[in-house]
């Protein structure tokens, strides 16, 4: 590292903390990832659903690890045709709460479930599910290494993980403008609304600035198994998703 690169901020991911920071931004969660995201992530987790699409029931059933309200597991729902069981798992009570309550209000909630699970030690048998996705909740796992390694774990041979996370732009023009909305703006509104005791929404930016992202992520994956690695930037490179395969 050069003097003139910036280090990577040191952020709190004790599960204790994560925890209970989530639980406090829940009622707000969602509409502030629309708001503050202008609804493009609803459209990168319906690209995920087509770059990462499930199989037929026979392949068994999707995992959605770190759901918060469900909105992933949700969009798969739809993408399989009504036609895959899905389980969403996250480990704050408050984020599923809510994600029960658009599974029931969309009639799916005996097709759709959710239950309380920490992504480090999930409560699935090996090769249990034909698709393991998570979307924006690796980087808040306290030990990456352990989440990555439990998606791999519960995958079935030939099934895939699919991880959507946030990601540094590196265009000339678009990366310093977002970093600029992204640690400085963004931060502001977020805490406007959320009124967070944590700071959640200092700490989003700081986790994403620390966070590995493109070919080192990817290549994090393939050291926990994962062959036929790809990823897909979306706007601009503001997300993306990685795509590995469990060898048979």
């Amino acid at each position: 590292m050069t003097a003139t690169e910036p280090t990577a901020p040191v952020v709190d991911k004790r599960e204790v903390r994560i925890q209970r920071m989530f639980g406090q931004i829940a009622p707000w969660y969602d509409f502030l990832n629309h708001l503050l995201s202008l609804n493009i992530d609803r459209r990168w987790r319906r690209k995920t659903t087509l770059l990462a699409p499930p199989a037929g029931p026979e392949a068994g059933p999707i995992l959605d690890l770190c759901t918060g309200t469900g909105d992933l597991a949700i969009a798969y729902d739809a993408a399989a045709k009504q036609a895959v069981p899905i389980v969403g798992a996250d480990f704050t009570r408050e984020m599923l709460v809510r994600a029960v309550a658009k599974a029931d209000k969309r009639g799916i909630g005996e097709r759709v479930t959710f239950l309380a699970a920490d992504a480090q030690a999930l409560p699935f048998a090996d090769d249990t599910f034909q698709l393991v996705t998570v979307a924006f909740g690796l980087r808040n796992v306290t030990d990456t290494d352990k989440g990555l390694s439990e998606m791999v774990r519960v995958t079935k041979p030939g099934g895939r993980v699919a991880v959507l996370e946030f990601s540094k732009p590196r265009g000339r023009i678009i990366g310093p403008l977002y970093r600029w909305y992204f640690t400085t703006l963004l931060p502001r509104v977020g805490q406007l609304f959320s009124r967070s005791p944590e700071s959640a929404y200092n700490y989003l930016p700081a986790s994403v600035m620390g966070f590995p992202d493109y070919e080192e992520l990817t290549a994090k994956m393939a050291t926990h198994g994962l062959a036929d690695l790809h990823y897909h930037p979306f706007t601009f490179g503001i997300a993306t998703l990685y795509v590995g395969t469990k060898p048979l």
